[in-house]
């Protein structure tokens, strides 16, 4: 099997010949305003590290663009927002760089572009404060700007998928650290936009993943989740502490996970031999179906592509 056969095996949960490995980084801040040099970062990241499919990044994209969001203050001014439109350049710039990428991978790997969840890519315009503020001040208020988002997160979608030539979406899920919302509030007022835009992703695309994120070292409360499917799913073991064996009954998918993304851990201080070693492990709980090595999130910078390339030769090695 080649990258490309092995991944989509991946997806489509069955028997592999071995483990697939991807781990990915942000790229960093100081490229974001040169398209050449960000692709070049990406291409580079995927030679370095050879892992066997790519998370594009969509760094510099993070905050929603809606000028209602500078400064704002009341609720009711959320109902101010509308669609950006497919020929804004906060859509069209991404399609484009994403482009340049994935004709620089030249088809030798599955790719997935990074999309948020409607609400986060609103908190990262206005904070986690304001956001707090807006929502319990007026979620219906709420829900219609993630409404708004998530219609234009879908013609992004599309655009990724069919100009740029993405493989599928790598759907990162925030909002349900346990001191967030109550199970009730995120039902009401936050999953309704997640699922539009997460039911639109699977319906273009089979290589569709979701990421269910725990940056923040705050345990997620996983059961408002549990109706969320993808084929993949990758998942916090370290923060969540969920393991292997468990995730994939839980998921009910391929799972992606197993290494510690936090710095000062196993992966940014290890010998060769000692990640290799740590590599068995989660290859024995996870088998060689329905299980791909990852990270619990993205790499610091700190950690370079050879430490990542020592997993992806460890897993080739030993499954």
């Amino acid at each position: 099997m080649n990258k490309r056969e092995l991944v989509t095996a991946a997806f489509r949960g069955e028997e592999l010949e071995r483990v697939p490995v991807c781990m990915w980084k942000h790229v960093p801040e100081e490229l974001w305003g040169d398209d050449d040099a960000f692709v070049k970062c990406q291409l580079d990241a995927y030679k370095e590290s050879d892992v066997d499919f790519m998370k594009l990044s969509a760094d510099k994209f993070f905050p929603w663009p809606d000028p209602i969001l500078e400064g704002i203050e009341n609720a009711e001014d959320l109902y101010k927002m509308k669609s950006l439109g497919a020929d804004h350049p906060w859509i069209r710039q991404q399609i484009e760089r994403t482009k340049k990428v994935i004709d620089g991978l030249n088809g030798d790997c599955i790719s997935l572009y990074l999309i948020f969840v409607p609400l986060s890519y609103l908190r990262l315009k206005v904070g986690y404060p304001t956001m707090m503020k807006l929502i319990r001040e007026n979620p219906e208020a709420m829900k219609y700007a993630c409404s708004v988002i998530a219609g234009d997160l879908k013609i992004l979608i599309k655009g990724i998928l069919e100009e740029a030539g993405a493989d599928g979406i790598f759907y990162s899920v925030q909002n349900g650290e346990v001191n967030r919302f109550t199970a009730e509030e995120y039902a009401d007022w936050v999953k309704p936009s997640d699922l539009e835009v997460l039911d639109y992703i699977n319906s273009m695309t089979e290589f569709s993943s979701i990421h269910f994120c725990a940056w923040e070292e705050v345990p997620n409360r996983l059961e408002v989740w549990k109706d969320y499917h993808a084929k993949v799913v990758s998942w916090s073991r370290y923060i969540d502490l969920m393991d292997i064996e468990e995730a994939k009954k839980v998921f009910n998918a391929t799972v992606w996970g197993g290494f510690d993304n936090r710095p000062g851990t196993l992966l940014y201080t290890g010998t060769k031999e000692e990640i290799e070693e740590e590599v068995k492990s989660p290859i024995k709980q996870g088998g060689k179906k329905g299980y791909i090595i990852g990270s619990d999130c993205s790499i610091h910078d700190e950690c370079s592509f050879e430490r990542i390339r020592w997993v992806v030769e460890a897993a080739r090695k030993f499954s």
